[in-house]
């Protein structure tokens, strides 16, 4: 007996896009049960035949089923596809988790409603359920499938006498079991006999502990949202984890399996059991390829792929060396990196997974094919042969597609968008305009014309393409004439019209200001009895929507000013005021000091203050009125200088009365520098002195001392020598405040008795 498996692809999603945390299983029930087991549950190294049912079939009055075909959709569920059998409706599986406790029964006929086998597992009575039954050939000494077990029961009823249950019951040569035809169930907890029941693995009621095998339990939640294991997937509140059932056999004898599944205590809340698409397998080594693309191909130095050999479960405690065969157009160790050959599986490893790492070689070529083959010999003698093909491509230019705009309005933000194709996604996009990113680039258009903006796409592998997106601005309305007419000086009596041109349907007009807000308003072309200032105006159709704004001045009011000649001074003060208004034909003076004057002209005014007064001004004409303000500050006037001897000390201003003293000074004529610290040293006696200045020379007129400061003395020597007795002629000059000073001149007598 020889059996060529079919490729089987595990897909690898990489991008996981926007939604896979929230996408929902797809359940099918267009196939047959015959079908469903042929071509959905059988792997490699079996042959099934003698295929039966019992449960609900699809019909047209009931498009409903027991069993049924699934695939995860790209969602959260861990098995890609397979076989769904039900206690009710196979659609009802489908998610969100959305309802505590779901019930979708199907009561056609025929229906499971007793079975021994499934009574002694669940220790209750079989109220509703299906089988789903054949025989099988194994090509090898064992025989292994996956599934989840999943149900509404959970958690509200885990455990109770609600024991939905469900078996795998096995029978044929070799095999001894407790239960009918000597068949044994093959659907256990890992490690033990228990069968996975209800009550054999939940997390506790209501979620709380304590818990029955709860390692191998998944609780789904109610609702949508994160933090929920599969909850967006599936209806379930809670399923096992991915269990494996599998069973020593013979090869090439023929066995019988019965998968059955039950409500048990009433027909109410489902329970269900995904059986795993290719994984009812006898031993052989098969191969499973997946790519970062989710496809077959992988591209050069960029993205790789995967080969996974797996062996059955029941098989992993056995150290196994294995090799395979390498083929296709690629050449290894050019076009790729080398691959391990043979590969080993350790005891407790079912799966050994070797990656492909294709090179860059920057040549432009055909895609190259490789091709892994796996052989295997089977305890019957039967050769069964496993591929896995793998192509490699070549870089390429990304196929870029950025729609034209054509916009009929000045717009600061128009929305241009981009898409990329082929390459490995996702994509990165980089616009010329502004430095942008991402799919959707904003791009400013305010008058009539095109805009052109390169797009770049770049994929994961460093691919590029390119687009041109071009902006056109085809805009007719627009604002031709806007009039104003100039306003009196302190009276609203301006106009402010408006003229558009290219108008289309019906326009709509709006004047509003001073700025926008203002407090002016009309719906209208023309806005009359208005002050000076902004003014904006906008036309509407049934396009477009334009604006502009003008200024609307006014005739000059009166400005009003003055000057003075004096801002401050003594007691009493005498002002002088000069008119520097303009635009005025009246003027009143308020002085401050209870004098005003009003007059017609912008003569000279003149007023005396004895105390410090507000002056005010107004210019007048007509009805606008300015006004001008000034203060005269009459101050304390006296001697400032604290070293005059009138100081005043409260005095702000010096009016010049201050008085300075005269300096003096008493000349001795007689000095005795004979070092008994008496009258050793010739000096001044001064008084009010700055500085003093002395000299004093010998009889025939040679200087023998010269000194200024305010203390100066000669100690009677001359270069450091003692000057002999004598008669000395002096000179003096004694500096006072305020440039005053003495000067005079005498003898002294130098004695050194």
């Amino acid at each position: 007996m020889k059996k060529i498996a079919a490729l089987q692809f595990l897909i690898l999603v990489i991008l996981v896009f926007g939604g896979k945390g929230y996408a929902q299983i797809v359940v099918q029930n267009t196939q047959s049960p015959n079908s469903l087991v042929q071509n959905v549950l059988m792997g490699s190294g079996v042959v099934a035949s003698n295929i039966k049912y019992n449960g609900s079939l699809v019909n047209a009055q009931t498009p409903k089923g027991n069993v049924t075909y699934f695939n995860s959709n790209g969602s959260s569920f861990p098995i890609s596809s397979g076989v769904l059998l039900t206690t009710g409706n196979g659609i009802a599986a489908i998610g969100p988790n959305n309802s505590g406790s779901y019930s979708n029964n199907v009561p056609a006929t025929p229906n499971v409603t007793s079975d021994p086998d499934l009574s002694a597992i669940a220790s209750g009575g079989v109220t509703n359920g299906a089988v789903l039954e054949f025989d099988f050939v194994p090509s090898g000494d064992t025989v292994s499938f996956r599934y989840i077990f999943g149900s509404e029961e959970y958690p509200e009823f885990s455990p109770s006498s609600y024991n939905d249950a469900f078996g795998f019951f096995l029978s044929g040569p070799g095999i001894s079991g407790p239960y009918s035809n000597g068949s044994a169930n093959i659907a256990t907890i890992p490690g033990t006999s228990l069968p996975v029941t209800i009550n054999n693995v939940n997390n506790g009621t209501t979620n709380s502990g304590p818990c029955t095998n709860c390692a191998y339990f998944v609780f789904n939640g109610t609702g949508t949202g994160t933090g929920l294991a599969y909850g967006n997937a599936i209806q379930y509140d809670g399923t096992t984890v991915i269990l494996t059932a599998n069973a020593h056999v013979q090869c090439g004898q023929t066995y019988h399996i019965k998968l059955a599944i039950c409500n048990v205590g009433d027909t109410g809340y489902d329970s269900g059991v995904f059986l795993e698409a290719d994984s009812f397998t006898s031993p052989a080594i098969d191969i499973n390829v997946a790519t970062e693309t989710g496809d077959t191909t992988v591209i050069e130095n960029c993205t790789s792929a995967q080969f996974s050999f797996v062996r059955p479960h029941i098989q992993d405690l056995d150290t196994l060396v294995f090799s395979y065969d390498i083929g296709g157009t690629a050449i290894m160790g050019v076009d790729y990196a080398n691959l391990p050959n043979p590969i080993i599986f350790l005891p407790g490893q079912d799966t050994v997974t070797i990656t492909l790492n294709p090179f860059g070689d920057g040549i432009t070529e055909s895609p190259e094919s490789v091709i892994i083959t796996a052989t295997t010999i089977t305890p019957c003698g039967d050769t069964v042969v496993n591929t896995g093909t793998v192509w490699i491509i070549d870089r390429s230019t990304l196929p870029v597609n950025a729609p034209d705009r054509t916009v009929y309005c000045a717009n600061d933000s128009v929305a241009v968008t981009a898409s990329a194709s082929g390459g490995f996604a996702p994509y990165t996009y980089a616009w010329s305009y502004g430095g942008q990113t991402g799919v959707t680039a904003h791009v400013p258009i305010l008058q009539n014309g095109s805009i052109n903006v390169v797009v770049t796409a770049t994929d994961q592998c460093g691919s590029t393409g390119t687009d041109t997106v071009t902006v056109t601005m085809n805009q007719t309305l627009a604002i031709d004439t806007m009039i104003t007419f100039t306003a009196s000086a302190c009276i609203p009596d301006g106009v402010v019209s408006g003229i558009g041109e290219g108008i289309t349907g019906q326009p709509h007009y709006h004047w509003e200001g001073p700025n926008t807000g203002g407090s002016h308003h009309i719906d209208a072309s023309v806005m009359q009895n208005l002050g000076p200032g902004w003014y904006i105006f906008s036309i509407t159709d049934n396009v477009c929507s334009v604006k502009d704004s003008v200024y609307l001045n006014s005739e000059p009011g009166p400005v009003a000013g003055l000057s003075l000649s004096s801002i401050s001074g003594c007691d009493p003060v005498d002002e002088h005021f000069t008119n520097t208004s303009q635009n005025a034909t009246n003027y009143e003076w308020y002085f401050g000091n209870g004098n005003t004057a009003f007059v017609n002209d912008v003569s000279s005014q003149s007023q005396t203050y004895t105390i410090s007064s507000n002056i005010m001004l107004i210019a007048i004409n007509g009805p606008c009125r300015d006004t001008a303000y000034a203060s005269v500050a009459i101050v304390e006037c006296g001697c400032t200088d604290p070293l005059a001897t009138n100081y005043d000390p409260n005095a702000v201003q010096n009016n010049g009365s201050c008085l300075y003293p005269e300096p003096s000074a008493i000349v001795p004529n007689i000095f005795t520098p004979n070092g008994d610290a008496n009258n050793d040293v010739f000096k001044l006696t001064t008084t009010n002195a700055t500085e003093v200045i002395m000299r004093i020379n010998n009889r025939w007129g040679n200087v023998v001392f010269e000194g200024t400061g305010l203390d100066p003395y000669w100690d009677g020597k001359i270069n450091g020598s003692m000057a002999p007795d004598g008669v000395y002629f002096l000179q003096y000059t004694v500096k006072g405040l305020m440039g005053k000073e003495i000067t005079g001149q005498g003898f002294l007598q130098l004695i050194r008795e």
